[in-house]
């Protein structure tokens, strides 16, 4: 199996890519709360574990890279939590803009920046359009557990919610199965709170608030129904879906 993690290919291995005209994957994050009972790096994690079995899947088909993972991200509703990181609008986009043209400058034209953060989601749809007005590239994005078809399936296994919340049964699940030393078994009574389908932030008329003021726990739904098994299956039905529409050729063709 060829190796599809950017950082353990020599940069000639990589020069080889680009000359293949692979797609390279940009895992977006961020390193924030996650509950009583989860580390802060879940985010970071899940988005690269996310892509890393999407490429082991499009390889077969066609080339494709995984670059290394950005960790951090927009996260000033988490920030009262401690233990958070954030940056401003400007510093993203000039962040972003200069990773992919680095990503540009290796030869690479098929950038799609894959993001596993729910902060980071409305800054990207508008950020994407800059950058590739910007430097002249195809740059697209999407969010790992948002493609189409993957609130169905995830319907199926999940008990107490509909997709991915927040340090919740979904989340808590895929750490479980990937990252289990991430995960702090003991706190598990604890990390409940409400379900973000009925959280303030999701009314037509809303205001920012800090999500300790939603819930003082941090998690959005209910860690405690948690498994690994779930986990191993919610994983492998994103990576599947997002290998699908690469495959095709999509979102580019």
């Amino acid at each position: 199996m060829t190796e599809v993690l950017w950082n353990r290919l020599t940069a000639a291995e990589l020069v080889a890519l680009a000359k293949k005209d692979a797609v390279v994957l940009l895992p977006v994050a961020s390193t924030e709360q996650h509950g009583p009972h989860l580390a802060t790096g879940v985010d970071t994690f899940l988005a690269g574990e996310g892509c890393r079995r999407t490429a082991l899947l499009v390889q077969k088909k066609r080339p494709i890279v995984v670059a290394p993972t950005v960790w951090i991200g927009l996260a000033e509703h988490h920030i009262a939590y401690g233990g958070s990181f954030t940056l401003s609008l400007p510093t993203y986009h000039a962040l972003l803009r200069e990773i992919c043209r680095s990503i540009l400058r290796a030869g690479f034209s098929k950038i799609l920046i894959v993001n596993g953060h729910g902060g980071n989601m409305a800054a990207l749809t508008a950020l994407t359009t800059d950058l590739a007005m910007e430097l002249s590239a195809p740059i697209a994005t999407t969010t790992l557990y948002s493609l189409p078809m993957a609130t169905s399936a995830y319907d199926g296994i999940l008990e107490d919610q509909k997709g991915v919340q927040h340090a919740c049964e979904a989340e808590t699940s895929m750490m479980m199965a990937a990252f289990p030393d991430c995960v702090r078994k003991g706190k598990l009574k604890q990390a409940v709170g409400p379900k973000s389908d009925d959280a303030p932030f999701r009314a037509p008329l809303s205001v920012w608030r800090s999500f300790k003021d939603i819930t003082p726990s941090g998690v959005f739904g209910d860690a405690r129904r948690a498994t690994p098994e779930k986990g191993e299956k919610l994983l492998d039905i994103a990576a599947r879906l997002l290998a699908d529409q690469l495959i095709a050729g999509k979102p580019w063709a």
